[in-house]
């Protein structure tokens, strides 16, 4: 088609969208309008391409073209340090992808109103140009401060952020070269202008022992400490259970009760009781009654939900509730008298619960236990751990019994258990990292996983058949396109999976995991599994929980440092005490979709938080193992470089750029790095020899070498 054609033809097309009657219509229904024959549908399609480039017209999701402003959709803006970033788009299933050149000044987080100008196909996103930002996510951004002659600029520690924000000389608050700082946004640097902030904190020096973590905190916005009201509230209460708070309740005290806990745990939220009668166990579950002190609307109550959880650092707690309640009231500490809302269940041999009853109670926990005293007791048969807790011995047996019970049905409906290491790193009293290495589940930790996963299920269970407004914990099913994916990889080691197009059972991926166990490929296809797997989150639909082969599922167990728990107690009790009235009823139904959002986000942001700390804390530590070599296993690949987890769990990258005999193209389907001239090719789960080329304690990056055998 000659220049002079074409362009008639986007005039024409241009003006047809533009008509105040035009619908938006697909490729073909315009083609049929316009008489154009099938043999020249390649150049209808080239010349909406050229009108999408322009700006002019937009895609919609369902494939119709309109006037660009019309078909415009608003997203989430998700940056990149590149320069080009997506939007996430509600109920769309793909990202779109924006240039740089199409993103309109858009900062990370920003709420925009963008268009599609070209089709996703042959695998790649859409893509799109932002017209509009509609508001900015981030008012505040954590970075090193740089000092000029006259001004100064930060450089943001959010990775995501791809410009430095210029700060006036007047606005630096006296800020030295090195210091972390908190600025607040002054100007996103629209009509050619640079981002331009102002100091408003200055954590500290970059090399000051804390500051790096601090860093962390105020770039996630956790919030440190506590407003005055809720610490005048919480002084209020008493540092004791008030006798006639007893009352009333189910009276435990007597009965043999423990808490089995890290030995530098402080907030005690959950006691164990275990009997037997012929063939039926008795498993009490006694949660804090930490709704009984944080009453709705309480000032308490507002930071509990603002805060969501609990956020463990790994140098730091910071607590959804202040220290006098998470550590004190209503931590169940030996010896001492707490209120609890307990769930006791009779369990057959079989682990079908028979019958249950959820109480408040009062409890006096006989002695704390520690993960590592149990296990010696059970596991090491340790003579002198056992002649120390020679009463409780019996119980501690029929706590293993009954786990195993527990965990052998959870195992028969196709609940899937990923066993990995969680990584412990240990810090010198300066924070400096000393050691980082793998820190198993015991014994003892399953133990306690199998009591509260069964409470969990067997108080879901009850409220959903109550029909009662709750909160549940929900896990859905994986995207088939990802199983499917899976399926391919692991036909290379042998295994297969029983997939259709739309659905898999839990059952088949535990199956999977049962036999890659002791394998050398283990860790890989359980990491690939957890990873074609979606997250789980809170919901007010009882949806269930793939994961755990489960229909009914919440999280009634840590009230202390999950809000969603505490909710739900607040629930029950109401519920206990026949005040889940019509008006009542009606208030969790318009507050709780709100509630399980919210702490589903700051869920997030907790587990984000804790992950980028571990990982700075890991660069520190491999800072002085520069030029050293370590053996490890290639954890992932993309096409820009292969990662490699070494035993401790550290992980780092070799980029493609310094392999030596490249070029390597990427095979996304099978995880792999080829390269066609040497038939060299890297995979998944292959053992390799790396060097520690470089560490970015800014970056939160460790680069390695691969050394070749």
């Amino acid at each position: 088609m000659d220049k002079d054609l074409f362009n008639k033809r986007k005039k024409t097309i241009t003006e047809l969208i533009s008509d105040e009657h035009y619908v938006p219509m697909k490729i073909k229904e315009i083609a049929i309008l316009l008489q154009i024959p099938k043999e020249n549908r390649a150049d209808l399609q080239a010349v909406m391409d050229a009108l999408m480039d322009d700006g002019i017209i937009s895609i919609s999701k369902r494939g119709k073209y309109g006037k660009a402003e019309a078909t415009a959709v608003i997203g989430n803006y998700i940056g990149n340090k590149r320069g080009f970033g997506f939007v996430e788009v509600e109920d769309m299933e793909q990202d779109i992808f924006i240039p740089e050149s199409q993103s309109n000044n858009a900062f990370h987080q920003d709420k925009v109103k963008v268009v599609v100008t070209s089709s996703s196909q042959n695998g790649k996103r859409c893509e799109g140009r932002i017209v509009e930002v509609l508001d900015h996510g981030i008012k505040e951004i954590v970075g090193t401060f740089q000092k000029n002659k006259s001004f100064g600029f930060v450089i943001p520690d959010n990775g995501k952020l791809a410009f430095d924000v210029f700060i006036p000389e007047e606005n630096t608050m006296g800020a030295v070269t090195g210091h972390k700082v908190v600025i607040k946004m002054v100007n996103y640097g629209q009509n050619g202008r640079k981002p331009e902030g102002k100091v408003i904190e200055i954590i500290g020096h970059i090399n000051d022992p804390g500051t790096d973590i601090m860093s962390i905190v105020k770039g996630y916005e956790l919030p440190v400490e506590f407003p005055d009201e809720v610490m005048k509230f919480t002084n209020n209460i008493t540092n004791v259970v008030d006798e006639k708070d007893k009352a009333g309740r189910l009276d435990l005290r007597n009965v043999q009760t423990v808490t089995i806990d890290g030995e530098d745990a402080k907030d005690l939220d959950d006691a164990i009781t275990v009997t037997k009668n012929g063939d039926i166990y008795q498993l009490g579950v006694h949660i804090a009654d930490v709704s009984h002190y944080v009453t709705e609307y309480s000032p308490l109550d507002i930071e509990a939900l603002s805060r969501g959880t609990s956020v463990y650092l790994v140098d730091r707690v910071i607590p959804m509730l202040p220290h006098k309640l998470s550590n004190g009231l209503c931590s169940l500490n030996q010896g001492e008298d707490r209120l609890a809302l307990s769930c006791i269940m009779d369990i057959d041999e079989k682990g079908t619960v028979l019958s249950h009853k959820i109480a408040e109670t009062v409890i006096n926990v006989d002695r704390r236990m520690s993960y590592t005293s149990v296990k010696k007791i059970l596991v090491d048969k340790d003579e002198e751990q056992i002649k120390e807790y020679e009463a409780l011995i019996p119980m501690f047996k029929l706590m293993d019994e009954l786990a195993e019970i527990l965990r052998a049905k959870r195992k028969t409906r196709g609940s899937i258990d990923f066993d990995f290491p969680e990584t412990k790193i240990t810090l010198d009293e300066e924070g400096h990292t000393i050691d980082v290495k793998p820190y198993d589940r015991n014994a003892a930790t399953k133990i306690i996983e199998d009591f509260m996963l069964i409470a969990n299920e067997t108080v879901a269970e009850d409220y959903f058949w109550q029909e009662i407004p709750f909160v549940y914990r929900s896990h859905e099913n994986p995207d088939p396109e990802r199983i499917m994916k899976l399926s391919t990889f692991i036909n290379n080691f042998g295994y297969s999976l029983k997939v259709t197009a739309e659905d898999i059972h839990p059952k088949e991926l535990q199956k999977l995991l049962t036999k890659i166990e002791g394998t050398d490929e283990e860790n890989l296809i359980s990491r690939l599994t957890l990873r074609s797997m979606k997250r789980a989150q809170y919901t007010t639909e009882c949806i269930g929980h793939f994961g755990l082969a489960a229909k009914y599922y919440c999280h009634f167990t840590s009230p202390i440092r999950r809000y969603p728990d505490l909710q739900i107690h607040r629930i029950i009790k109401e519920s206990l005490h026949g005040g889940m009235k019509e008006k009542r009823i009606k208030h969790y139904t318009e507050i709780l979709p709100e509630v399980a959002t919210h702490t589903s986000t700051t869920e997030r942001r907790a587990d984000d938080a804790e992950r980028d700390t571990n990982k700075l804390k890991m660069v520190e530590y491999m800072q002085k193992y520069i030029g050293q070599q370590f053996d490890g296993v290639i954890s992932s690949i993309t096409s820009w470089g292969i990662y490699v987890e070494l035993p401790s769990t550290i992980e780092g990258m070799i980029s493609i750029a310094t392999l030596k005999d490249g070029p390597y193209s990427y095979d996304e389907n099978h995880y792999e790095l080829n390269n066609q001239t040497t038939n060299k090719t890297f995979k998944l789960g292959q053992k390799v020899k790396v060097e520690v080329a470089k560490t970015d304690k800014m970056l939160r990056t460790i680069d390695f070498e691969l050394i070749e055998d």
